[in-house]
């Protein structure tokens, strides 16, 4: 009980006229920011912490005027009240929504070369440098170096010398596939097997490049199981439109223009 009584004491952050402000009360006010409060920069926690007490403090002095009481508050309750209703129904239809099997294989069939293709990828860091010249001296540094310490070379070499913008972080360009470089850039990088560099110095409009190839992924398909939630999700939302076209449907519905 006393460990209990200890975490509750730390998750409250404040007390406005008794009540509690907590940690998990602002963790979920700060959801749709995709952020917590523990990991707020310093100088934000305080006024994150203000704003959620002067709301407290309005909503104390709120219901204590008696604001429930009147027509407008009342009107504005029903509205919100049928809106609940409204979105607590769907969730409940939704979840009860069932995707068989094979209704699920059949959709990931159907549209596995639309939806579910991807595309072969590959993993690499780049120098660039403004002139060929530049890039070729760079090329003969990388090709006296031991196949063993070549991606170590080529990091030092990103830091020195590369003038883009990855050059700090020793030219990494992560993963990427064909379509998402400029061609001539993903035609030489394509190219080179896993722990190769290009031999030539590779021209776009941004200078001059030599690249690394640090790993490599086929194209193929996303496996199954692993898009099968997203594919009961979108059977459940297509299956509840169909719900929802039939409410229409035998409704008396008229339309005054």
């Amino acid at each position: 009980i006393l460990v209990g009584s200890v975490f509750a004491s730390n998750d409250v952050l404040a007390s406005v006229n008794g009540e509690k402000v907590t940690k998990a009360e602002i963790n979920q006010l700060l959801k749709a920011k995709r952020i917590t409060y523990d990991k707020l920069p310093a100088q934000y926690k305080q006024k994150v912490l203000d704003d959620v007490i002067i709301q407290a403090l309005l909503i104390q002095k709120a219901e204590r005027s008696g604001v429930e009481n009147t027509k407008e508050f009342k009107k504005e309750l029903a509205k919100v009240k049928r809106q609940l209703a409204l979105r607590v129904f769907l969730k409940q239809k939704l979840d009860s929504i069932a995707v068989s099997q094979k209704e699920a294989k059949a959709f990931y069939n159907k549209n596995k070369d639309l939806m579910f293709k991807q595309p072969a990828e590959i993993k690499a860091r780049h120098i660039l440098v403004k002139t060929k010249a530049e890039a070729e001296n760079i090329i003969a540094e990388l090709r006296q170096t031991p196949k063993s310490k070549l991606e170590a070379k080529f990091i030092e070499l990103a830091k020195t010398k590369s003038v883009g913008p990855s050059g700090k972080m020793g030219g990494e360009l992560g993963w990427f596939s064909k379509a998402k470089m400029i061609p001539s850039f993903s035609e030489a990088a394509f190219k080179l097997n896993k722990g190769d560099i290009t031999l030539t110095p590779v021209h776009t409009r941004f200078g001059w490049h030599i690249i690394y190839v640090q790993d490599k992924k086929n194209g193929g398909y996303a496996p199954f199981e692993k898009v099968k939630p997203f594919i009961i999700q979108q059977l459940k939302i297509k299956k509840l439109k169909k719900y929802v076209d039939s409410i229409k449907d035998r409704a008396n519905i008229k339309y005054y223009n």
